[in-house]
């Protein structure tokens, strides 16, 4: 069905798309023809622009300014610009220069005196080239660069931190994206196919992981970005596709990952492409091909990609006292595929058909890595995230102007977890000691979210003398459902008398022990919780942008480009202060050439991001139409905490609700029918709902200036400064805050640290530690919140609010080699830079009482310096050896309390929000500010190794990859849970405690057929 309703979409996008001249791609070719000599423009030169691939070609003159600008062009294939010769210049032709997608690529042309050999222009790319068209700051990888790179799995997005302004990423769940730019939270990146959307904007990581036989370039744009680009306050990542030729090409590969003996050993696990722990055992094994060809030659093609992947991890289900101690097996499969038609309607239209097919399911089989996890393959899960985008393009290139636009259809379902054994009750044991023994049955909770967008984006451009004017639409219309939540069959918490545990283990039931097995001996019951509603809910969002730019050419080396954007996001208009309208954006962007072979450039702007759909989410499935929370919400409304005036009905839903149910036996409990009684009158400890005062759209200031210098033919220089100053950034803020409350740090004397730690329980501890002002009770904090807690109410009173700031400077330094007619290319990066911010994540919140302020610290992604390091040897035809290294300064240390002293980590009593299992303890060591620590330089050197061998009619290449070739231990510098990171340590003088580490050293081997 899944794959019916794709073709049925790819066959409405293609209706859409040949039936009435909508939507497309973009791409531009500036060229610049200039005497080698003097350096002055060549004006009237005869160039002709070709693809010979797909029989492309364009004539052109250039102007009075010596230069031809043609736009659009199909992305697929690789452009020559020729020179024939004249009287006064000897022939030129530029090597084959691919495009971009939504970009316009630059090269210049030297010509030589008529009596001189031709001179052979390297066209020049975003990576190596000079950009002499506007001032965005933008880094790429080519699809040779990309096959060159010792990549793990043919993940693209891992090769990303070679780029300038990438690091790898400590996110805020397993899955979250694995790269951040500008030190910012990844989740503010936006991910693009040829311009177009491929954003899951639930929590906004990319729908299809684009593989690499499915690249032809991928580029991070960092700052001062066109108006084209919009919806994110930070980065971009946008993917151009390969498409088909004249010629047939292809691939047949497969790649392995052997693991261990091979793999280095470590203490600490590894991580799988989701995110999630995997152990020594863990093997890969991937295949795919590629082909691509003419359907109609010099008219029609096609490329097609094919790529499976398969994770293999035995994890142990370490239950002695069931009589258990057995090992589970999980398998993670990755089936990826994607399709590209192109299409010359005439030489002015032409038309492409791209689809994309993934299905990604992770497999969690019970067990754990080492001792001690009891969780049994029934209380095990799947996680399915499963993405259809199919997209039709059409452009049209005329003499004075142009036409491009796209109409896009997307699918994405994501179920984060779908019990392997189905619907049921969960039933965690535990001994007479109180220790959990096993956990058998549901997986405990309910995430299955689908999202559906389509998207149209269409653009005019028109030449009026020295200036390019485009006008453009982009918009977006998603609509979400969201089945979330507890068990509604309720999740048991049971203890087990000797004789009980003797009765389970005498029949023998191992890892096919059910949850009738144990509720069958009606054992005491510790904790019974059930979902009171398991509903499917959601929200549409509607995204429309509008923008204008004029790109002016003031003279021939000195262009300014003027544009304005207009976003509107209708999440905003949730809440209580109405949509977000103003959100207007001006850009500019100015770029001198003082020689053929320097540019100067400066940009400046605004640039409004999205909210991420998890925001309302979060706000509709976490809250309560109770009375007593509306009570509760009138009484804030009257202290002013709400703004007077605004409804307050519309602020709450009937969300998800699990609530505890006091039985003494499994007989006595209610049945989860008999519990729904209990909706309006449970206490909870978090209600989270719609903002009262609304919600504005994220946004940045950014500014930047930078200078690129051709060195050589082959070799280019370049610096680029930038500034981005972001606001209206998400976080939490509690409406029914208790007072602040500041530990008596004085007392932390090393006698009463002695004393605290010697005390026998924690509860004793805390008793010693309350007394001595450095924590506050849970009923003390309560006692100052602005209302009391009642039943059916809340005592946190959260709302996501747009209040959040960052501040982001850097220094990027950037030097790079072709390969040109030597033997070897590099590439040399170095960045200084420094994030601060008082928001990572939208739910992070203030240590105490909403002081935000208190902390504004570096961010968690912050790293001052980051060096990255590429060089590609080609000793003799076919064999290519790369080294790929990356020196990144260590990540901040938040250091914060440890129960061990204080008896809690809840050091003010505010309690545990719903966040911070994604944030981390949201409480600092008394004393310590936020993140006041470091950890130490990251280093790790990854070797590829290529080589090709002539047969038939294409090639064998056989690779092998080495990851952390020194086997280094790195502490930081690795994507990474933050919950799980080494950058969450107890204060107060303790040691440290490693608990991840980067990957040690690790093996890749492949093989492939290339034609």
């Amino acid at each position: 069905m899944i794959y019916r309703g794709a073709m049925c979409a790819a066959a409405s996008v293609l209706a859409i798309t040949i039936g009435a001249p909508a939507l497309a791609q973009q791409a531009g070719l500036q060229v610049a023809v200039v005497d080698a000599d003097t350096g002055a423009p060549v004006t009237d030169a005869d160039l002709t622009i070709r693809d010979d691939d797909r029989s492309i070609l364009r004539r052109a003159r250039t102007d009075a300014r010596g230069q031809v600008r043609l736009e659009p062009l199909p992305t697929g294939g690789g452009y020559i610009v020729a020179f024939a010769g004249s009287d006064a210049f000897a022939p030129a032709q530029s090597a084959p220069v691919a495009l971009r997608s939504n970009h316009t690529r630059s090269i210049t042309l030297r010509l030589a005196p008529a009596d001189t050999a031709a001179i052979v222009v390297t066209a020049s790319r975003t990576v190596t080239g000079i950009n002499t068209v506007n001032a965005e700051i933008s880094g790429s990888l080519t699809e040779r660069e990309l096959r060159d790179l010792p990549i793990e799995g043919r993940d693209v997005i891992g090769a990303l931190v070679r780029l300038p302004n990438v690091v790898p990423s400590t996110g805020f769940f397993p899955e979250s994206p694995v790269i951040s730019i500008n030190g910012a939270n990844g989740l503010e990146t936006n991910y693009l196919i040829d311009g177009l959307d491929n954003n899951e904007n639930f929590l906004g990581g990319p729908k299809f992981p684009v593989p690499l036989g499915f690249t032809r370039e991928v580029t991070v744009i960092a700052n001062s970005y066109s108006v084209l680009y919009g919806r994110t306050p930070n980065g971009l990542v946008n993917y151009t596709t390969p498409s088909g030729s004249n010629e047939w090409q292809g691939e047949a590969y497969t790649l392995v990952r052997p693991g261990r003996p091979l793999d280095a050993a470590s203490a600490f696990p590894r991580r799988d492409f989701s995110g999630n722990p995997v152990g020594e055992s863990f093997e890969r094994y991937q295949a795919g091909g590629a082909i691509g060809g003419p359907i109609v030659r010099d008219r029609t093609f096609f490329y097609a990609n094919l790529e499976y992947t398969r994770d293999r991890n035995i994890q142990i289900v370490d239950a002695p006292a069931l009589g258990v101690i057995e090992n589970v097996t999980g398998n993670n499969q990755f089936i990826l595929g994607s399709l590209r038609l192109d299409h010359r309607l005439s030489d002015d239209w032409t038309a492409t058909l791209r689809a994309n097919v993934g299905r990604v399911t992770i497999d969690r089989p019970g067990g754990g890595l080492g001792g001690g996890n009891v969780t049994f393959p029934s209380a095990g899960s799947t996680q399915d995230r499963f993405s259809t985008l199919v997209a039709g393009s059409i452009s049209y290139a005329g003499p004075e102007w142009s036409y491009d636009g796209s109409v896009q259809f997307s699918r994405f379902r994501w179920d984060y977890g779908e019990a392997r054994g189905g619907p049921g009750p969960q039933v965690a044991i535990r001994d007479q000691s109180g220790l959990t023994i096993g956990v058998v049955g549901h997986s405990g909770f309910v995430f299955d979210d689908l999202e559906e967008s389509w998207q149209t984006v269409q653009r005019v451009q028109r030449r009026f003398g020295d200036h390019r004017i485009s006008i453009g639409a982009d918009l977006i219309h998603s609509r979400f459902a969201l089945a979330g939540g507890g068990n509604p069959d309720g999740n048991y918490v049971v203890a087990l008398t000797p004789a009980q545990l003797a009765t389970l283990n005498e029949a023998g039931h191992g890892l096919d022990l059910t949850t009738g097995d144990v509720l069958g001996l009606n054992p005491q019951v510790i904790d019974y919780a059930v979902e009171l509603r398991p509903a499917t809910f959601g929200r549409d969002q509607n995204q429309l942008a509008f923008h204008v730019e004029d790109e002016w050419r003031l003279s021939p080396t000195l262009t300014a480009t003027l544009g304005l954007r207009w976003d509107y996001d209708s999440l905003t208009a949730l809440g209580g202060g109405g949509g977000d309208y103003d959100n207007v954006a001006p850009r500019l962007a100015v770029n001198f050439r003082p020689d053929a072979r320097s540019s100067i450039r400066f940009g400046a702007g605004i640039f409004h991001g999205k909210l991420l759909y998890s925001v309302i989410s979060d706000a509709l499935q976490r809250s309560t139409t109770a009375p007593a929370l509306l009570g509760q919400l009138g009484q804030l409304q009257s202290l002013g905490i709400i703004p007077a005036g605004v409804p307050l009905a519309p602020l709450t839903f009937d969300g998800n609700l699990a609530v505890s149910v006091p039985c003494v036996t499994a007989s006595a409990c209610p049945s989860p029918e008999a519990v729904q009684g209990l909706r309006d009158t449970a206490t909870i400890n978090e209600v989270r709902i719609l903002n009262p005062d609304g919600y504005d759209n994220p946004y940045s200031l950014q500014l930047s200036a930078g200078y690129q210098y051709q060195l050589s033919d082959s070799i280019t220089l370049g610096v680029d400064a930038i500034y981005s100053r972001s606001r209206n950034l998400v976080r939490l803020r509690d409406l029914n805050a208790p007072a602040p409350f500041t530990p008596n740090a004085a007392a932390l004397t090393d006698a009463n640290l002695a004393l605290l730690r010697a005390q026998p329980d924690n509860a004793a501890r805390f008793a010693l530690a309350e007394s001595l002002g450095l924590v506050r009770g849970q009923a003390t904090a309560d006692a100052t919140r602005p209302v009391g807690l009642v039943p059916g109410g809340g005592r946190q009173i959260t709302v996501s609010e747009t209040e959040g700031r960052s501040l982001y400077r850097a220094l990027n330094f950037r030097a790079d080699k072709a390969r040109g007619a030597d033997d070897y290319a590099f590439t040399l990066v170095y960045t200084l830079g420094k994030l601060t911010n008082d928001t990572d994540d939208i739910n992070f919140r203030a240590s105490d009482a909403n002081n935000f302020a208190a902390d504004y610290s570096p961010s968690a992604n912050d790293r001052r310096h980051v060096i990255s390091a590429v060089g590609y040897l080609y000793p003799f035809d076919g064999f290519t050896v790369t080294a790929a290294g990356l020196f990144q300064s260590g990540q901040p240390i938040n250091l914060v309390p440890d129960a061990s002293i204080f008896g809690t980590q809840d050091l003010n009593g505010d309690g545990q929000s719903f966040g911070e299992n994604f944030v981390g303890n949201s409480d600092r060591f008394p004393g310590a500010s936020r993140n006041s620590g470091r950890l130490p330089w990251s280093t790790s050197i990854d070797l590829g190794v290529r080589y090709g061998l002539p047969i038939a009619f294409g090639r064998v290449e056989l690779s092998a990859d080495v990851f952390n070739v020194l086997n280094t231990n790195n502490e930081s510098g690795f994507a990474n849970a933050a919950t799980t990171s080494n950058q969450v340590q107890f204060g107060g003088g303790a040691p440290f405690v490693q608990r991840n580490a980067g990957p040690p050293r690790q093996f890749q081997f492949g093989a492939a057929f290339k034609f």
